[in-house]
């Protein structure tokens, strides 16, 4: 799976906080509570940033998805869990 390009940069700018560390910590398996106790950054805030985070993402992947070629999508015949009669 190919990597998405989110702009740290601008996130840094508008939390006023280094969010490319706050994501390695995050993928290291810290917490939000050792990450607020190591960089002072408030609980509430940590989430909203790990959401912006999530939707940047989310964002990037339905636009990758709507890119793809209509016969590399999968079809409504082949969601056997939502339909198993067909």
């Amino acid at each position: 799976m190919k990597a998405t390009n989110i702009n740290t940069a601008k996130l840094s700018q508008k939390y006023r906080t280094n969010v490319p560390s706050l994501i390695r910590a995050w993928k290291k398996g810290s917490s939000d509570m050792e990450i607020s106790f190591r960089t002072g950054i408030n609980l509430a805030t940590l989430s909203q940033i790990k959401y912006d985070l999530e939707m940047a993402h989310l964002r990037a992947r339905l636009a990758q998805k709507q890119e793809l070629p209509e016969a590399e999508q999968f079809s409504n015949k082949h969601h056997i869990l939502l339909n198993p009669f067909l």
